[in-house]
């Protein structure tokens, strides 16, 4: 009986011996911890990924400052919001300016190489700017869907009518976006072209672009004021160069007023450096008012214009839109401090790069027009109020590729005012294109578009 516990303990005691060995040799502990450690930090970084992914189906929530900021979602499939057709007769009452920037992977409409109707100075993608992020959003009304742009259907409804964009350079940069627009849908290239034999390049004055097979065209006249600017009386002090006359609308108007689509916009120009700084005072009448406020300026500006829509445009033929103001986005300084912008790839997802004089000017913009809105409804102006949705798009400026294949610029001249094509503007014009089509079933005007800036 004694014999079979010696043998088993002569048996196990090599396995101990062994084991006390292999212990003192602390090789499998410290494997087992290390291992433990970094089975635990995947399962963390995993979980913040699981979450960040929630968070982002269900939309990304940006700081409001005075309803400035929107939401920014990256997946819609999850909204519980029951969205009505924005051409159906319950898309009566949308705003289409209240929603936000979707993912889109359909997106861009069109690509810069494919169109010859683009200064250099927004061909970003063709002139080294490496990423094409920005290119992929689109613009999601909160409670309506726009209908999909189709560039032939646009075309078939300005048979034999021309669209005119009146206004300043980021006025041009809507109108080149709406030019590729287009065009994508034309298999002739050559039967698009400059009626005057002009080519695309930056000019002062005027440019229209004839589109053969439906008999339309697509132009741009630079007013970048809207009113007239002009010589100053004789006699006047030498630091003043040039006046706007602020109860005279610009040479060119005569040329717009028989337009059957007419989109307006101004407001980059309206600051010290382009008006005072330069020599360039306020005039009424015979009177330079050398004392007057670039705001109160401003403000008598749009008078002049809503006025002249109102003697001299026919409301039963033109569609008539002003486009409010597209924020800058400098970090760091303005155009001439070596502001900046290079380094944005996404939308606002936090606090705003838009400076707080934007907005002021925005508030002075609103508080004109809802002063006309009245008169407004009368003549058929539609806002284009493009001006909340257009602060998020910080990653969408032309930044360092403007100087085509000179690009890229030196890091302290960037343009954070103009923007990428394909791009943003693409987007103000996919709401031109839903309220076009839309003025053929309804002339109200709406007038919460308005309240709403």
């Amino acid at each position: 009986m004694s014999k079979n516990p010696s043998q088993d303990g002569h048996e196990t005691m090599p396995m101990f011996e062994l084991f006390k060995k292999f212990k003192r040799f602390r090789l499998f502990e410290p494997s087992v911890g290390v291992m433990g450690f970094f089975l635990i930090v995947v399962c963390v970084i995993c979980c913040f990924f699981y979450l960040d992914y929630r968070a982002a189906a269900k939309g990304y929530g940006v700081p409001a400052q005075s309803d400035k900021f929107l939401w920014l979602k990256l997946d819609e499939s999850s909204s519980e919001i029951k969205r009505v057709e924005f051409l159906g007769e319950e898309g009566n009452s949308c705003n289409l300016f209240d929603g936000d920037w979707v993912w889109d992977e359909a997106y861009p409409l069109y690509q810069s190489k494919d169109c010859s109707f683009l200064d250099d100075g927004f061909r970003c993608t063709e002139y080294g700017r490496p990423d094409l992020f920005y290119t992929k959003w689109r613009w999601q009304p909160r409670h309506c869907n726009l209908p999909r742009f189709v560039g032939k259907v646009m075309l078939e409804k300005l048979q034999n009518k021309r669209l005119v964009f009146v206004g300043d350079s980021i006025g041009r940069n809507q109108w080149e976006s709406l030019l590729c627009m287009l065009s994508s849908a034309v298999p002739n290239k050559d039967s698009i072209y400059e009626v005057n034999g002009s080519p695309i390049t930056k000019h002062k004055g005027f440019l229209v672009f004839m589109f053969k097979d439906y008999n339309c065209t697509v132009e741009y006249y630079r007013a970048p004021f809207l009113v007239l600017q002009s010589r100053p009386p004789a006699g006047s002090p030498e630091k003043i160069k040039t006046t706007l006359k602020l109860d005279q609308m610009d040479w060119n108007s005569k040329k717009w007023r028989d337009a059957d689509v007419l989109i307006f916009n101004t407001g980059h120009w309206w600051n010290y450096e382009k008006t005072i700084r330069g020599g360039c005072y306020f005039q009424e009448g015979t009177e330079v008012k050398m004392e007057m406020k670039i705001e109160d300026a401003y403000r008598r500006s749009i008078e002049t214009v809503i006025q002249w829509i109102h003697n001299e445009v026919n409301a039963n033929k033109t569609q008539v839109f002003f486009r409010t103001f597209a924020p800058v986005h400098f970090r760091g300084g303005d155009w001439r401090t070596g502001g900046s912008c290079h380094l944005e790839t996404l939308p606002e997802l936090g606090t705003s790069l838009v400076p707080s004089e934007t907005w002021e000017q925005v508030k002075m913009a609103s508080d004109i027009l809802s002063g006309y809105s009245n008169a407004s409804a009368s003549i058929g102006l539609n806002i284009l109020n493009i001006t909340q949705m257009t602060a998020l798009r910080k990653d969408g400026h032309s930044s360092l590729y403007y100087l085509g294949s000179n690009s890229p610029a030196p890091l302290n001249r960037q343009d954070c005012s103009h923007w990428c094509l394909p791009g943003v503007p693409d987007a103000w014009n996919e709401l031109l294109y839903a309220l076009f089509l839309k003025h053929g079933s309804s002339h109200t005007f709406n007038s919460s578009v308005i309240n709403n800036m």
